[in-house]
Protein backbone atom coordinates (compact mmCIF):
# COMPACT_ATOMS: atom_id res chain seq x y z
CA UNK A 1 0.00 0.00 0.00
CA UNK A 2 2.54 2.72 -1.13
CA UNK A 3 1.54 6.03 -3.15
CA UNK A 4 4.54 8.01 -5.40
CA UNK A 5 4.27 11.23 -6.59
CA UNK A 6 4.06 12.29 -10.21
CA UNK A 7 4.42 15.99 -11.34
CA UNK A 8 3.24 16.44 -7.72
CA UNK A 9 -0.03 14.70 -8.05
CA UNK A 10 -0.06 11.44 -6.07
CA UNK A 11 -1.05 8.15 -7.57
CA UNK A 12 -3.41 6.27 -4.90
CA UNK A 13 -2.57 2.27 -5.18
CA UNK A 14 -4.91 0.47 -7.48
CA UNK A 15 -6.28 -1.83 -4.45
CA UNK A 16 -7.05 1.16 -2.81
CA UNK A 17 -8.55 3.26 -5.43
CA UNK A 18 -10.89 -0.07 -6.31
CA UNK A 19 -11.76 0.30 -2.85
CA UNK A 20 -12.99 3.66 -2.71
CA UNK A 21 -14.66 3.66 -5.65
CA UNK A 22 -16.53 0.21 -4.80
CA UNK A 23 -17.26 2.89 -1.82
CA UNK A 24 -18.54 5.52 -4.29
CA UNK A 25 -21.17 2.70 -5.79
CA UNK A 26 -22.63 1.15 -2.81
CA UNK A 27 -23.21 4.68 -1.36
CA UNK A 28 -24.96 5.33 -4.69
CA UNK A 29 -27.38 2.43 -4.38
CA UNK A 30 -28.10 2.94 -1.00
CA UNK A 31 -28.92 6.31 -1.51
CA UNK A 32 -31.45 4.93 -3.96
CA UNK A 33 -33.17 2.21 -1.26
CA UNK A 34 -31.69 -0.27 -3.96
CA UNK A 35 -29.08 -1.60 -0.99
CA UNK A 36 -30.45 -2.82 2.15
CA UNK A 37 -29.82 -0.84 5.77
CA UNK A 38 -27.98 -3.97 6.90
CA UNK A 39 -25.89 -4.64 4.00
CA UNK A 40 -25.27 -1.58 3.85
CA UNK A 41 -23.65 -1.54 7.37
CA UNK A 42 -21.57 -4.21 7.10
CA UNK A 43 -20.14 -3.06 3.50
CA UNK A 44 -19.67 0.49 5.74
CA UNK A 45 -17.98 -1.41 9.07
CA UNK A 46 -15.40 -3.61 7.05
CA UNK A 47 -14.81 -0.30 5.78
CA UNK A 48 -13.90 1.60 8.71
CA UNK A 49 -16.88 3.51 9.22
CA UNK A 50 -18.83 3.57 12.19
CA UNK A 51 -22.11 4.79 13.13
CA UNK A 52 -22.20 7.22 15.77
CA UNK A 53 -25.72 7.82 18.50
CA UNK A 54 -26.15 11.20 17.11
CA UNK A 55 -27.76 9.00 14.39
CA UNK A 56 -28.07 10.59 10.76
CA UNK A 57 -25.84 10.50 8.32
CA UNK A 58 -22.90 11.67 10.42
CA UNK A 59 -20.42 8.95 10.87
CA UNK A 60 -16.96 7.81 12.81
CA UNK A 61 -14.25 6.70 10.49
CA UNK A 62 -11.10 4.93 11.98
CA UNK A 63 -7.68 4.95 9.91
CA UNK A 64 -5.56 1.83 11.16
CA UNK A 65 -2.02 2.65 11.42
CA UNK A 66 0.04 -0.56 11.97
CA UNK A 67 2.32 -0.59 14.39
CA UNK A 68 1.28 3.16 15.13
CA UNK A 69 4.04 4.37 12.58
CA UNK A 70 3.21 7.59 11.12
CA UNK A 71 5.54 9.92 9.34
CA UNK A 72 5.06 13.79 8.41
CA UNK A 73 2.59 13.37 4.80
CA UNK A 74 0.26 11.45 7.45
CA UNK A 75 0.19 14.45 9.86
CA UNK A 76 -0.65 16.59 7.27
CA UNK A 77 -3.46 14.38 5.25
CA UNK A 78 -4.88 14.51 9.44
CA UNK A 79 -4.72 17.99 10.08
CA UNK A 80 -6.75 18.29 6.67
CA UNK A 81 -9.23 15.70 7.44
CA UNK A 82 -9.87 17.59 10.67
CA UNK A 83 -9.92 20.72 9.30
CA UNK A 84 -12.30 20.30 6.79
CA UNK A 85 -14.34 16.80 7.32
CA UNK A 86 -14.65 16.56 11.14
CA UNK A 87 -14.57 18.83 13.98
CA UNK A 88 -11.03 20.17 14.22
CA UNK A 89 -9.52 17.40 15.90
CA UNK A 90 -8.97 13.54 15.57
CA UNK A 91 -8.90 10.98 18.16
CA UNK A 92 -5.47 8.60 19.23
CA UNK A 93 -7.47 5.36 20.37
CA UNK A 94 -6.50 2.42 22.58
CA UNK A 95 -5.22 0.27 19.39
CA UNK A 96 -3.45 2.78 17.52
CA UNK A 97 -5.79 3.69 15.14
CA UNK A 98 -7.19 7.39 14.83
CA UNK A 99 -10.39 8.57 14.06
CA UNK A 100 -12.70 11.22 13.10
CA UNK A 101 -15.89 11.68 14.01
CA UNK A 102 -19.06 14.01 12.32
CA UNK A 103 -18.13 12.83 9.13
CA UNK A 104 -20.68 13.63 6.85
CA UNK A 105 -21.54 10.10 5.11
CA UNK A 106 -21.81 11.53 1.55
CA UNK A 107 -17.90 12.71 2.40
CA UNK A 108 -16.07 9.36 3.54
CA UNK A 109 -14.89 8.77 -0.02
CA UNK A 110 -13.30 12.00 0.11
CA UNK A 111 -12.00 11.16 3.55
CA UNK A 112 -10.53 7.77 2.11
CA UNK A 113 -8.71 9.43 -1.42
CA UNK A 114 -6.74 11.75 1.33
CA UNK A 115 -5.94 9.25 3.15
CA UNK A 116 -4.91 6.66 0.15
CA UNK A 117 -2.82 10.02 -1.23
CA UNK A 118 -0.80 9.56 1.45
CA UNK A 119 -0.44 5.45 2.01
CA UNK A 120 -3.42 5.27 4.75
CA UNK A 121 -6.45 2.93 4.85
CA UNK A 122 -9.28 2.79 6.62
CA UNK A 123 -10.24 -0.49 4.86
CA UNK A 124 -10.97 -3.14 7.72
CA UNK A 125 -10.52 -0.81 11.24
CA UNK A 126 -14.10 -1.99 12.16
CA UNK A 127 -16.21 -4.70 11.26
CA UNK A 128 -15.77 -8.55 11.50
CA UNK A 129 -12.11 -8.29 9.69
CA UNK A 130 -8.68 -8.61 11.17
CA UNK A 131 -8.58 -5.39 12.89
CA UNK A 132 -5.39 -2.89 13.09
CA UNK A 133 -2.23 -4.76 13.78
CA UNK A 134 -0.28 -3.40 16.90
CA UNK A 135 2.83 -3.05 18.18
CA UNK A 136 4.96 -1.76 20.77
CA UNK A 137 5.66 1.96 20.53
CA UNK A 138 8.92 1.68 21.53
CA UNK A 139 9.63 -1.17 19.30
CA UNK A 140 13.44 -0.74 17.24
CA UNK A 141 14.05 1.91 20.06
CA UNK A 142 13.75 -0.36 23.48
CA UNK A 143 17.07 -1.00 25.14
CA UNK A 144 15.12 -3.86 26.80
CA UNK A 145 13.63 -5.73 23.27
CA UNK A 146 14.43 -9.17 22.17
CA UNK A 147 13.65 -8.24 18.43
CA UNK A 148 12.03 -5.05 16.52
CA UNK A 149 9.15 -6.43 15.96
CA UNK A 150 8.28 -3.50 13.48
CA UNK A 151 8.50 -5.13 10.11
CA UNK A 152 6.80 -8.09 11.50
CA UNK A 153 3.55 -6.26 12.43
CA UNK A 154 3.74 -4.71 9.37
CA UNK A 155 4.47 -7.82 7.41
CA UNK A 156 1.41 -9.42 9.38
CA UNK A 157 -1.11 -6.33 8.08
CA UNK A 158 -0.41 -6.11 5.01
CA UNK A 159 -0.47 -10.11 4.11
CA UNK A 160 -4.39 -9.49 6.30
CA UNK A 161 -5.41 -6.78 4.16
CA UNK A 162 -7.91 -7.41 1.81
CA UNK A 163 -6.86 -11.18 2.98
CA UNK A 164 -9.98 -13.61 1.22
CA UNK A 165 -10.17 -15.31 5.29
CA UNK A 166 -10.44 -11.85 6.93
CA UNK A 167 -13.65 -10.56 5.48
CA UNK A 168 -16.83 -11.90 7.32
CA UNK A 169 -15.04 -13.96 10.42
CA UNK A 170 -17.59 -14.68 13.26
CA UNK A 171 -16.24 -11.26 15.10
CA UNK A 172 -13.79 -8.77 14.86
CA UNK A 173 -9.77 -10.63 15.23
CA UNK A 174 -7.07 -8.70 17.13
CA UNK A 175 -3.41 -9.27 16.85
CA UNK A 176 -0.68 -7.31 18.64
CA UNK A 177 2.94 -7.56 18.75
CA UNK A 178 5.59 -6.57 21.72
CA UNK A 179 9.50 -6.75 21.52
CA UNK A 180 9.76 -8.67 24.74
CA UNK A 181 8.28 -9.83 28.05
CA UNK A 182 7.90 -6.11 29.22
CA UNK A 183 4.84 -6.72 26.59
CA UNK A 184 3.98 -2.26 26.27
CA UNK A 185 2.36 -3.36 23.65
CA UNK A 186 0.05 -5.62 25.54
CA UNK A 187 0.11 -8.66 23.89
CA UNK A 188 -1.81 -10.58 26.45
CA UNK A 189 -5.48 -9.53 25.76
CA UNK A 190 -5.83 -10.25 22.19
CA UNK A 191 -6.86 -12.84 19.95
CA UNK A 192 -3.76 -13.31 18.89
CA UNK A 193 -0.84 -11.56 21.26
CA UNK A 194 2.83 -12.23 20.16
CA UNK A 195 5.72 -11.80 21.92
CA UNK A 196 9.33 -12.00 20.84
CA UNK A 197 11.40 -14.64 22.87
CA UNK A 198 14.09 -16.45 22.88
CA UNK A 199 15.63 -19.93 23.08
CA UNK A 200 18.27 -22.03 23.89
CA UNK A 201 19.95 -24.01 21.18
CA UNK A 202 22.83 -26.71 20.29
CA UNK A 203 24.39 -23.31 18.34
CA UNK A 204 23.58 -20.74 21.15
CA UNK A 205 20.47 -18.39 21.56
CA UNK A 206 17.82 -18.55 18.80
CA UNK A 207 15.64 -15.21 19.03
CA UNK A 208 12.01 -16.10 17.90
CA UNK A 209 8.52 -15.96 19.23
CA UNK A 210 5.60 -17.12 21.81
CA UNK A 211 2.16 -17.12 20.29
CA UNK A 212 -0.60 -16.25 22.89
CA UNK A 213 -4.01 -16.56 21.62
CA UNK A 214 -8.43 -15.96 23.29
CA UNK A 215 -7.13 -13.09 24.67
CA UNK A 216 -10.02 -10.41 25.03
CA UNK A 217 -11.61 -7.89 27.74
CA UNK A 218 -15.06 -6.93 27.58
CA UNK A 219 -17.78 -7.76 29.59
CA UNK A 220 -15.99 -11.44 29.90
CA UNK A 221 -12.40 -11.23 30.14
CA UNK A 222 -10.41 -13.70 29.43
CA UNK A 223 -6.35 -13.85 29.57
CA UNK A 224 -4.73 -15.01 26.50
CA UNK A 225 -2.54 -18.54 26.54
CA UNK A 226 0.65 -19.78 25.28
CA UNK A 227 -0.12 -21.81 22.02
CA UNK A 228 3.53 -23.51 22.67
CA UNK A 229 6.41 -22.89 23.78
CA UNK A 230 8.54 -21.40 21.33
CA UNK A 231 7.57 -20.12 17.57
CA UNK A 232 10.40 -19.91 15.15
CA UNK A 233 10.46 -16.66 13.03
CA UNK A 234 9.62 -18.81 9.55
CA UNK A 235 6.54 -20.28 11.26
CA UNK A 236 5.44 -17.06 12.80
CA UNK A 237 3.23 -16.10 9.67
CA UNK A 238 1.43 -19.58 9.29
CA UNK A 239 0.77 -19.67 12.82
CA UNK A 240 -0.93 -16.64 13.13
CA UNK A 241 -3.10 -17.58 9.72
CA UNK A 242 -3.59 -20.75 10.99
CA UNK A 243 -5.28 -19.09 14.30
CA UNK A 244 -7.65 -17.30 11.77
CA UNK A 245 -8.72 -19.91 9.56
CA UNK A 246 -9.87 -22.03 13.56
CA UNK A 247 -11.36 -18.83 13.92
CA UNK A 248 -13.32 -18.52 11.03
CA UNK A 249 -13.97 -22.29 10.94
CA UNK A 250 -15.36 -22.84 14.28
CA UNK A 251 -16.13 -19.59 15.55
CA UNK A 252 -19.88 -19.08 17.19
CA UNK A 253 -21.69 -17.02 14.25
CA UNK A 254 -25.19 -17.38 15.70
CA UNK A 255 -24.55 -15.54 18.58
CA UNK A 256 -22.15 -12.22 18.13
CA UNK A 257 -21.55 -12.13 21.79
CA UNK A 258 -19.93 -15.33 22.32
CA UNK A 259 -17.90 -15.37 18.66
CA UNK A 260 -14.64 -14.19 19.76
CA UNK A 261 -11.51 -16.34 19.96
CA UNK A 262 -11.81 -16.62 23.80
CA UNK A 263 -15.17 -18.39 23.56
CA UNK A 264 -13.99 -20.64 21.72
CA UNK A 265 -11.53 -21.76 24.43
CA UNK A 266 -14.83 -22.31 26.81
CA UNK A 267 -16.70 -24.33 23.79
CA UNK A 268 -13.47 -26.62 22.69
CA UNK A 269 -11.28 -26.64 25.40
CA UNK A 270 -8.34 -25.43 25.18
CA UNK A 271 -6.09 -28.28 24.07
CA UNK A 272 -8.69 -29.20 21.40
CA UNK A 273 -8.66 -25.51 20.15
CA UNK A 274 -4.52 -25.69 20.13
CA UNK A 275 -4.64 -28.91 18.65
CA UNK A 276 -6.99 -27.71 15.59
CA UNK A 277 -4.34 -24.94 14.85
CA UNK A 278 -1.13 -26.61 14.70
CA UNK A 279 -2.76 -28.96 12.50
CA UNK A 280 -3.98 -26.26 10.81
CA UNK A 281 -0.13 -25.13 10.29
CA UNK A 282 0.91 -28.13 9.49
CA UNK A 283 -1.10 -28.04 6.42
CA UNK A 284 -0.97 -25.14 5.36
CA UNK A 285 1.61 -25.28 3.87
CA UNK A 286 -0.62 -26.39 0.78
CA UNK A 287 -2.19 -23.14 0.51
CA UNK A 288 -1.97 -21.05 -2.29
CA UNK A 289 -1.87 -18.09 0.43
CA UNK A 290 0.90 -20.06 2.55
CA UNK A 291 2.76 -17.35 4.04
CA UNK A 292 5.89 -19.13 5.51
CA UNK A 293 9.70 -18.26 5.88
CA UNK A 294 10.84 -15.18 6.64
CA UNK A 295 8.76 -12.31 5.39
CA UNK A 296 10.00 -10.10 2.56
CA UNK A 297 9.67 -6.78 4.38
CA UNK A 298 11.21 -8.39 7.34
CA UNK A 299 14.48 -9.60 5.53
CA UNK A 300 14.38 -5.83 4.10
CA UNK A 301 14.26 -3.89 7.35
CA UNK A 302 15.86 -6.26 9.62
CA UNK A 303 14.64 -7.30 13.07
CA UNK A 304 18.00 -6.76 15.10
CA UNK A 305 16.92 -5.46 18.08
CA UNK A 306 17.75 -1.65 19.59
CA UNK A 307 20.42 -3.05 21.94
CA UNK A 308 21.42 -1.79 25.68
CA UNK A 309 24.36 0.80 25.63
CA UNK A 310 26.12 -0.77 28.62
CA UNK A 311 27.56 3.19 29.25
CA UNK A 312 24.00 4.17 29.91
CA UNK A 313 21.09 3.46 32.33
CA UNK A 314 18.29 2.41 30.44
CA UNK A 315 15.33 3.65 31.21
CA UNK A 316 12.61 1.49 32.98
CA UNK A 317 9.28 0.65 31.02
CA UNK A 318 6.20 -1.15 31.09
CA UNK A 319 2.98 -1.00 33.61
CA UNK A 320 4.05 -0.08 37.25
CA UNK A 321 7.69 1.51 36.52
CA UNK A 322 7.53 4.52 39.68
CA UNK A 323 9.05 7.49 37.49
CA UNK A 324 10.17 10.22 39.74
CA UNK A 325 9.18 13.75 38.49
CA UNK A 326 11.80 15.66 39.91
CA UNK A 327 13.34 19.13 38.84
CA UNK A 328 11.93 22.84 39.29
CA UNK A 329 12.33 23.92 35.57
CA UNK A 330 9.47 22.66 33.34
CA UNK A 331 12.10 21.24 30.65
CA UNK A 332 13.91 19.36 33.68
CA UNK A 333 10.57 18.32 34.66
CA UNK A 334 9.89 16.81 31.19
CA UNK A 335 13.25 15.27 30.22
CA UNK A 336 12.94 13.47 33.86
CA UNK A 337 9.25 11.65 33.08
CA UNK A 338 8.94 11.60 28.91
CA UNK A 339 12.29 10.53 27.90
CA UNK A 340 13.41 7.17 27.37
CA UNK A 341 17.07 6.59 27.12
CA UNK A 342 19.48 3.30 27.03
CA UNK A 343 19.66 1.90 23.20
CA UNK A 344 22.99 0.71 22.15
CA UNK A 345 22.93 3.04 19.46
CA UNK A 346 22.90 5.96 21.56
CA UNK A 347 19.50 7.37 20.30
CA UNK A 348 16.73 8.65 22.73
CA UNK A 349 12.62 8.56 22.61
CA UNK A 350 10.02 11.39 23.81
CA UNK A 351 6.37 11.35 24.45
CA UNK A 352 4.21 14.13 23.31
CA UNK A 353 1.28 14.41 25.44
CA UNK A 354 -2.30 14.27 23.94
CA UNK A 355 -5.04 15.14 26.36
CA UNK A 356 -7.60 12.59 26.30
CA UNK A 357 -5.93 10.91 22.80
CA UNK A 358 -7.30 14.60 21.22
CA UNK A 359 -4.94 16.28 18.44
CA UNK A 360 -6.21 19.05 17.05
CA UNK A 361 -5.71 20.10 12.87
CA UNK A 362 -3.17 22.84 14.38
CA UNK A 363 -1.08 20.06 16.62
CA UNK A 364 -1.23 17.78 13.77
CA UNK A 365 0.41 20.12 11.79
CA UNK A 366 3.03 21.19 14.43
CA UNK A 367 3.94 17.39 14.77
CA UNK A 368 4.39 16.90 10.82
CA UNK A 369 6.68 19.71 10.59
CA UNK A 370 8.78 19.20 14.15
CA UNK A 371 9.06 15.34 12.40
CA UNK A 372 10.51 16.69 9.88
CA UNK A 373 13.01 19.22 11.07
CA UNK A 374 14.18 16.57 13.43
CA UNK A 375 14.56 13.60 10.75
CA UNK A 376 12.94 12.02 13.55
CA UNK A 377 10.49 8.45 13.61
CA UNK A 378 6.85 9.44 15.39
CA UNK A 379 4.47 6.22 16.35
CA UNK A 380 1.29 6.68 17.95
CA UNK A 381 0.99 4.70 22.06
CA UNK A 382 -1.71 2.29 22.80
CA UNK A 383 -2.27 5.14 26.02
CA UNK A 384 -3.35 7.77 23.23
CA UNK A 385 -0.25 9.79 22.98
CA UNK A 386 2.68 10.18 20.62
CA UNK A 387 6.50 9.13 20.70
CA UNK A 388 9.05 10.80 19.18
CA UNK A 389 12.61 8.77 18.25
CA UNK A 390 15.70 8.51 17.08
CA UNK A 391 16.42 11.66 18.37
CA UNK A 392 19.60 12.66 19.69
CA UNK A 393 20.12 14.30 23.13
CA UNK A 394 21.12 17.57 21.95
CA UNK A 395 17.72 17.96 20.18
CA UNK A 396 15.12 17.43 23.17
CA UNK A 397 15.15 21.06 24.28
CA UNK A 398 13.74 21.93 20.63
CA UNK A 399 11.55 19.27 20.75
CA UNK A 400 10.48 20.32 24.33
CA UNK A 401 10.04 23.84 22.92
CA UNK A 402 7.94 22.98 19.85
CA UNK A 403 5.71 20.45 22.44
CA UNK A 404 5.48 23.40 25.17
CA UNK A 405 3.76 25.94 21.92
CA UNK A 406 1.30 23.23 21.35
CA UNK A 407 0.43 22.08 24.36
CA UNK A 408 1.61 18.48 24.58
CA UNK A 409 5.09 18.72 26.83
CA UNK A 410 3.41 17.93 30.14
CA UNK A 411 5.53 16.02 32.02
CA UNK A 412 4.05 12.45 33.09
CA UNK A 413 2.75 11.34 29.45
CA UNK A 414 1.90 7.81 29.85
CA UNK A 415 1.93 7.81 33.99
CA UNK A 416 -1.04 8.72 36.20
CA UNK A 417 -2.34 12.31 34.54
CA UNK A 418 -2.62 10.76 31.77
CA UNK A 419 -6.55 9.06 32.19
CA UNK A 420 -7.09 7.07 29.25
CA UNK A 421 -10.85 7.14 28.00
CA UNK A 422 -12.73 5.79 25.40
CA UNK A 423 -15.46 8.15 23.84
CA UNK A 424 -18.12 7.28 25.51
CA UNK A 425 -21.74 9.00 25.61
CA UNK A 426 -19.83 11.80 23.32
CA UNK A 427 -20.38 9.32 20.25
CA UNK A 428 -20.50 5.50 20.80
CA UNK A 429 -24.14 3.58 20.68
CA UNK A 430 -23.13 1.36 23.74
CA UNK A 431 -21.58 4.19 26.37
CA UNK A 432 -23.98 4.99 29.65
CA UNK A 433 -21.63 7.65 30.59
CA UNK A 434 -19.41 9.94 29.16
CA UNK A 435 -16.22 8.77 30.28
CA UNK A 436 -14.36 10.92 28.55
CA UNK A 437 -15.88 13.96 31.11
CA UNK A 438 -14.81 11.86 34.13
CA UNK A 439 -11.25 11.47 32.94
CA UNK A 440 -11.09 14.95 32.66
CA UNK A 441 -12.70 15.29 36.23
CA UNK A 442 -10.04 13.04 37.61
CA UNK A 443 -6.97 14.60 36.03
CA UNK A 444 -8.66 18.07 37.45
CA UNK A 445 -8.64 16.82 41.27
CA UNK A 446 -4.87 14.65 40.68
CA UNK A 447 -3.90 18.31 39.27
CA UNK A 448 -5.45 19.81 42.15
CA UNK A 449 -4.13 17.34 45.00
CA UNK A 450 -0.66 17.94 43.80
CA UNK A 451 -1.08 13.50 42.80
CA UNK A 452 -0.88 14.17 39.36
CA UNK A 453 2.89 13.02 39.34
CA UNK A 454 2.77 10.25 41.22
CA UNK A 455 4.68 7.43 39.38
CA UNK A 456 3.69 3.63 39.38
CA UNK A 457 0.06 3.99 38.62
CA UNK A 458 -2.27 4.15 35.30
CA UNK A 459 -6.41 5.19 35.00
CA UNK A 460 -8.63 3.85 32.51
CA UNK A 461 -12.02 4.72 31.80
CA UNK A 462 -14.56 2.75 29.90
CA UNK A 463 -18.28 4.28 29.15
CA UNK A 464 -19.98 0.64 29.42
CA UNK A 465 -18.70 -2.85 30.41
CA UNK A 466 -17.17 -3.26 26.74
CA UNK A 467 -13.90 -1.97 27.88
CA UNK A 468 -12.78 -0.11 25.11
CA UNK A 469 -11.14 1.98 27.52
CA UNK A 470 -9.52 -1.08 28.59
CA UNK A 471 -10.46 -0.58 32.52
CA UNK A 472 -9.81 -4.35 33.20
CA UNK A 473 -5.78 -4.01 32.15
CA UNK A 474 -5.52 -0.51 34.59
CA UNK A 475 -4.12 -0.61 38.52
CA UNK A 476 -7.24 1.92 39.14
CA UNK A 477 -10.46 1.13 36.37
CA UNK A 478 -13.90 2.27 35.83
CA UNK A 479 -16.90 1.07 33.61
CA UNK A 480 -20.17 2.91 33.00
CA UNK A 481 -23.66 2.00 34.70
CA UNK A 482 -26.73 3.08 34.98
CA UNK A 483 -27.85 3.97 39.25
CA UNK A 484 -30.78 4.72 40.50
CA UNK A 485 -31.26 6.76 43.39
CA UNK A 486 -34.50 8.24 45.28
CA UNK A 487 -36.58 7.27 41.91
CA UNK A 488 -34.64 8.93 39.27
CA UNK A 489 -31.71 7.63 37.14
CA UNK A 490 -28.36 8.67 37.71
CA UNK A 491 -24.64 8.51 36.08
CA UNK A 492 -22.83 5.41 38.14
CA UNK A 493 -19.23 3.76 37.72
CA UNK A 494 -17.25 0.39 38.78
CA UNK A 495 -15.17 0.93 40.28
CA UNK A 496 -11.86 -1.68 39.72
CA UNK A 497 -8.54 -2.17 41.46
CA UNK A 498 -5.45 -4.08 40.87
CA UNK A 499 -5.44 -4.45 36.71
CA UNK A 500 -1.90 -5.11 35.40
CA UNK A 501 -0.21 -6.28 32.03
CA UNK A 502 3.60 -7.42 31.70
CA UNK A 503 5.55 -10.18 32.10
CA UNK A 504 3.85 -12.37 29.88
CA UNK A 505 0.85 -12.14 32.25
CA UNK A 506 -1.94 -10.67 32.69
CA UNK A 507 -4.20 -9.69 36.10
CA UNK A 508 -7.68 -8.29 35.52
CA UNK A 509 -8.99 -5.79 38.04
CA UNK A 510 -11.37 -6.69 40.41
CA UNK A 511 -14.51 -4.85 41.87
CA UNK A 512 -13.63 -2.54 44.62
CA UNK A 513 -17.28 -0.89 44.77
CA UNK A 514 -19.93 1.33 42.77
CA UNK A 515 -20.16 4.60 43.54
CA UNK A 516 -22.20 7.64 41.71
CA UNK A 517 -20.21 9.27 38.69
CA UNK A 518 -19.40 12.46 40.81
CA UNK A 519 -17.57 10.97 43.63
CA UNK A 520 -15.14 8.65 41.60
CA UNK A 521 -12.92 11.49 41.51
CA UNK A 522 -12.85 11.63 45.47
CA UNK A 523 -12.14 7.96 44.96
CA UNK A 524 -9.23 7.92 42.65
CA UNK A 525 -7.88 10.76 45.17
CA UNK A 526 -7.91 8.92 47.79
CA UNK A 527 -6.63 5.31 46.71
CA UNK A 528 -4.06 7.22 45.23
CA UNK A 529 -3.49 8.70 48.29
CA UNK A 530 -3.50 5.59 50.49
CA UNK A 531 -0.95 4.04 48.18
CA UNK A 532 1.64 6.78 48.42
CA UNK A 533 1.71 6.74 52.70
CA UNK A 534 1.43 3.30 52.81
CA UNK A 535 4.00 1.59 50.05
CA UNK A 536 7.10 0.33 50.36
CA UNK A 537 9.47 1.43 48.23
CA UNK A 538 9.67 0.68 45.01
CA UNK A 539 6.57 -1.47 45.73
CA UNK A 540 4.13 -1.70 42.50
CA UNK A 541 0.42 -0.60 43.05
CA UNK A 542 -0.67 -4.52 42.67
CA UNK A 543 1.72 -5.59 45.22
CA UNK A 544 0.49 -3.02 47.89
CA UNK A 545 -3.37 -3.80 46.55
CA UNK A 546 -2.77 -7.55 47.49
CA UNK A 547 -0.98 -6.31 51.20
CA UNK A 548 -3.56 -4.28 51.99
CA UNK A 549 -6.54 -7.42 51.53
CA UNK A 550 -7.18 -6.86 48.25
CA UNK A 551 -9.79 -4.27 46.17
CA UNK A 552 -13.34 -5.16 48.05
CA UNK A 553 -11.28 -4.33 51.43
CA UNK A 554 -9.85 -1.19 49.84
CA UNK A 555 -13.17 -0.37 48.60
CA UNK A 556 -15.09 -0.46 52.02
CA UNK A 557 -12.49 2.57 52.91
CA UNK A 558 -14.54 4.78 50.15
CA UNK A 559 -17.76 2.80 51.46
CA UNK A 560 -19.55 6.90 52.41
CA UNK A 561 -18.81 8.12 48.85
CA UNK A 562 -21.28 5.26 47.59
CA UNK A 563 -24.60 7.81 48.20
CA UNK A 564 -26.37 10.03 46.30
CA UNK A 565 -28.18 12.52 48.40
CA UNK A 566 -31.60 14.16 47.00
CA UNK A 567 -31.80 15.55 43.94
CA UNK A 568 -32.59 19.39 46.06
CA UNK A 569 -29.77 18.90 47.42
CA UNK A 570 -27.51 17.77 44.78
CA UNK A 571 -28.47 17.79 41.74
CA UNK A 572 -25.36 17.55 40.06
CA UNK A 573 -25.58 14.37 40.75
CA UNK A 574 -28.16 13.44 38.15
CA UNK A 575 -26.30 15.61 35.61
CA UNK A 576 -23.68 13.33 33.58
CA UNK A 577 -20.49 15.29 32.98
CA UNK A 578 -20.06 17.12 30.00
CA UNK A 579 -24.04 17.45 29.82
CA UNK A 580 -26.05 20.08 30.58
CA UNK A 581 -29.70 18.25 31.23
CA UNK A 582 -31.04 15.02 33.54
CA UNK A 583 -29.24 12.09 33.11
CA UNK A 584 -30.91 9.39 30.71
CA UNK A 585 -29.93 6.30 29.47
CA UNK A 586 -30.34 6.73 25.58
CA UNK A 587 -28.50 3.57 23.60
CA UNK A 588 -28.46 2.96 19.89
CA UNK A 589 -28.32 -0.37 17.98
CA UNK A 590 -24.75 -1.78 18.61
CA UNK A 591 -22.76 -1.78 15.24
CA UNK A 592 -19.98 -3.40 17.36
CA UNK A 593 -21.79 -7.18 17.03
CA UNK A 594 -22.89 -6.10 13.81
Amino acid sequence: MVTVQVDNTPVIDPEQLADIEKFEQMLARYKTGELAEDVMRVFRLNNGIYGQRQGGTRQMVRIKIPAGILVPDHFGALAHIARTHSRGWGHITTRQNIQFHFVELDEVPDVMRILASVGLTTREACGDTVRNVQGCHLAGACPHEVLDITAWAQATATHFLRHPYAQRLPRKFKINFSGCSTDCGQAMFNDVGIVAATRETNGGVEAGFRVFIAGGLGANPHPALALEDFTTREDLLPTIEACLRVFDHDGYRENKLRARMKWLVEQLGFEELQRRILHERKFLLASSSWPGGIPELVQAQGDTPAGLDANTTATPVGQGVAVSIAGNLPYERWERANVVRGVAKGTVSAYAWARLGDITAEQFEALGALQTELNAECRVTNRQNIVFRNLSNEQLPRLFDALSAIGMAEPGAELLRDVVACPGADTCNLAVTQSRGLADAIGERLEEEGLAEVGGLRINISGCTNSCGQHHASDIGFFGAERRAHGRSAPGYQMLLGGYVGDTQIHFGAKALRLPARNAPDAVVRVVRKFTAERNAGEEFRHWLERSGGARVVGKTLADLDEFPLPDHGPEYYVDFDETGPYEVVLGESECAT
